[in-house]
């Protein structure tokens, strides 16, 4: 699994969202780094490592997952998850004892009936797209305009993202050779399991940007009610991914939630809140080392 490690500190685990890489974490990595050792991976069938011989699922990145931290000497790491891999890392968190506190950023998983539709036909759509624009990605995302149709589903901030944080995540989706499959594994492939009241004992903070177009603020409750031991928090004016949205916020709410100290994540989100306004995109140039 290729894997990226930077910062200093308690380790922490970044898992991307379907179709991302490690690099989707920029805009929040050096916040992170500045406080935690951060290993970031690209799961199998995205970015740089290879996909999985068999099946491509929750369960299966689950099970490659737990055998990475182990290999690693990892194994019961604190664990951040966007989207995909929001859903993953709660899956790690239910099967107990292969990750600590776990931070789920707009997971995956909870839709019902039609949601499940509107999920699979807009993101199918999607990609089809992207590959057909894949030569002219770059000079899209270049254009404020180009970035706000393209990214209009996912972010409430799209023409303030740095281009080349843009670039770099479409042209990942376009290439990830599981795309498809997991695509569908997600909308319709097994159902989300939950866990029972007082199983989860670390930190579990479950985070939902009140303007998400994929997965709709109202399955945060759906969420809660398989974890009941989560806390949940919202990010206001934020869509699909708060680390895009509201870095600052995001990164605060991670490093207080997994520091095992809720209160002082809550406390201090207002003064986050404010420290977004001024927080500019950061895209970081990083060395790249595999395991």
């Amino acid at each position: 699994m290729h894997y990226i490690r930077c910062g200093n500190g308690k380790p922490l685990l970044l898992i991307h969202g379907l179709g991302g890489h490690w690099q989707s974490w920029n805009p929040i990595l050096a916040d992170l780094a500045s406080r935690r050792e951060v290993i970031a991976v690209d799961l199998p069938g995205f970015g740089q490592t290879p996909r999985l011989a068999g099946e491509t699922s929750i369960r299966t990145l689950a099970d490659e997952t737990a055998a990475f931290l182990h290999a690693q000497g990892l194994t019961g790491i604190d664990a951040v998850g966007s989207s995909m891999g929001a859903r993953l890392v709660l899956e790690l968190a239910r099967r107990g004892g292969v990750v600590g506190g776990v931070v789920a950023l707009n997971p995956g998983g909870f839709w019902q009936g039609w949601e499940r539709h509107a999920f699979f036909s807009s993101i199918y759509l999607s990609i089809r797209l992207l590959r057909l624009l894949r030569p002219v990605l770059p000079a899209i995302c270049a254009s404020p305009v180009g970035r706000a149709l393209l990214l209009a589903q996912f972010t409430s901030r799209p023409t303030k993202l740095a281009p080349d944080v843009v670039t770099d995540e479409l042209c990942s989706y376009v290439a990830s050779p599981v795309f498809d499959e997991m695509l569908t594994q997600l909308a319709y492939g097994e159902e989300q399991q939950g866990a029972p009241r007082n199983s989860i004992t670390q930190p579990l903070v479950i985070g939902w940007g009140r303007r998400d177009r994929v997965c709709f603020p109202w399955q945060a409750k759906r969420a809660l009610a398989l974890f009941p031991d989560a806390q949940l928090h919202w990010f206001e004016r934020c869509g699909h991914f708060p680390h895009w949205d509201a870095p600052a916020e995001t990164a605060h709410l991670i490093l207080s939630a997994l520091a095992g100290s809720h209160a002082n994540a809550a406390a201090g989100l207002s003064h986050a809140r404010d420290a977004n306004h001024a927080a500019h995109d950061l895209h970081l140039h990083l060395p790249q080392s595999t395991g």
